[in-house]
């Protein structure tokens, strides 16, 4: 047997041993970008530092983070000092840091801000667009990976809780540059398949991980979408553009099934409140409707049913005497009428009447002739008009005037040649 073989333990001590002594190792200065950031309750600082080519990680122990003023966040560009060392159990260098400075915010958090910005000032995040979620479904859609831990939760939780609901799943690409234009094309799917809610999300990850649930065309797919959408992208730290544009945002993929479907427990309890609440409302009625059975039982119409008919026999009896009496009057107040015609003095005399008329008339007739002109002209006067206005005074014409002299048997027309007043 060749005896230069070694464990693998004793290979990653030998070359942790190289690391720890290497002086150009003791005290190295980077920079990057924070990726997949966790601050642990202890107070440590697990993360990933990274630049366009390679990434290394990292952890800074809470008595170095306690020197720190700032929060880092993923996608933060900073400056780290520390050293370079092996973790024996799993083989992996990393940086142990003592001290780290901001260096500016990275350029996908930069976008993130940017494109979050912008969509807010076009409203897609108003909650004047966000629709309800069904509180019983019977379908609903899931467009993530097929193979992830996110959709295993998901199916999982809803068949727990609420099993009646179907499950449709639209396997989704979801990390990757095709990643966003799938994920539209899923959500466009779902969209037409009638379903009550639709679950759009992923596990967690880094911000370059859930950078397809931060894009554009995805933000507006499910804004555009009219089926109600809960967002499930990430862990509970992790939010992305789709969280904010979403009609629902849930911390993770479970929590986005649990939003999703009632509990059946909890069903069963509401159920068994309203047949409590119907149970109540039916013997309310009952006895309301036997209390109201009773008064009518009790009633004086019922026990004396002819009353009914006494008291309207009565009124008729009223209503015909009256008209009776109505009728009397009108007879008699005719029959008088009658009588005073017949005994008045027009009807006993008539020719009185026609004599009194006849003699009125002679009156005004002879008033008539005194009055007529014609009777004038056959007196010897006549009549002088001018313009077919009769003249009164001589002052009206004047020399040359045109007149019309009317005399009992004919007109003269003549012309003023002189005019002499008296």
């Amino acid at each position: 047997m060749n005896n230069n073989y070694i464990t693998v333990a004793a290979l990653t001590r030998y070359i942790k041993y190289k690391l720890d002594n290497d002086a150009n190792l003791q005290e190295v200065y980077i920079k990057g970008e924070i990726s997949n950031f966790k601050h642990h309750t202890r107070g440590h600082f697990y993360f990933t530092i990274k630049d366009e080519e390679s990434r290394i990680n990292a952890i800074m122990f809470a008595s170095s983070t306690k020197n720190i003023n700032f929060e880092p966040i993923d996608g933060m560009r900073v400056l780290v000092k520390g050293r370079i060392s092996v973790f024996e159990s799993t083989g992996n260098y990393q940086i142990y840091v003592s001290d780290m400075m901001e260096d500016g915010i990275g350029n996908l958090y930069a976008l993130y801000e940017e494109l979050k910005n912008k969509l807010s000032k076009e409203g897609l995040f108003d909650v004047s667009h966000k629709k309800q979620i069904p509180k019983i479904p019977k379908k609903i859609g899931v467009v993530t990976a097929p193979t992830g831990a996110a959709i295993k939760d998901i199916i999982s939780t809803i068949n727990r809780r609420f099993p009646l609901c179907e499950v449709i799943l639209f396997p989704s690409l979801v990390q990757g540059k095709e990643a966003k234009e799938d994920i539209v094309k899923n959500i466009k799917l779902a969209d037409t398949y009638n379903l009550d809610t639709l679950i759009v999300g992923r596990g967690g990850g880094s911000i370059e991980d859930l950078w397809a649930f931060n894009e554009e065309i995805v933000a507006r797919a499910i804004y555009e979408c009219k089926t109600p959408i809960i967002s499930a992208v990430g862990h509970e730290i992790d939010f992305t553009i789709s969280d904010f544009v979403s009609d629902m945002r849930a911390a993770t993929p479970t929590g986005a099934a649990e939003l999703a479907v009632p509990s059946k427990e909890e069903l069963k309890k509401l159920i068994s409140q309203y047949q409590i609440r119907l149970s109540k409302n039916i013997k309310g009625k009952v006895d309301n409707n036997i209390i109201y059975l009773n008064k009518v039982l009790d009633s004086y119409i019922l026990k004396n049913p002819m009353s009914i008919y006494e008291v309207k026999e009565e009124k008729l009896s009223n209503y015909i005497e009256r008209l009776k009496n109505f009728i009397l009057n009108i007879l008699s107040s005719n029959k008088l009428r009658y009588e005073n015609i017949k005994s008045s003095y027009l009807f006993l005399t008539p020719e009185k009447m026609f004599e009194n008329k006849n003699n009125k008339y002679t009156n005004l007739i002879n008033k008539l002739e005194v009055l007529n002109p014609l009777n004038t002209l056959k007196r010897g006067y006549s009549i002088t008009k001018k313009d077919n206005i009769v003249v009164t005074n001589i002052k009206s014409i004047k020399l040359k005037d045109k007149i019309d002299i009317t005399f009992e048997n004919g007109i003269v027309n003549a012309e003023v040649l002189e005019i002499k007043e008296n």
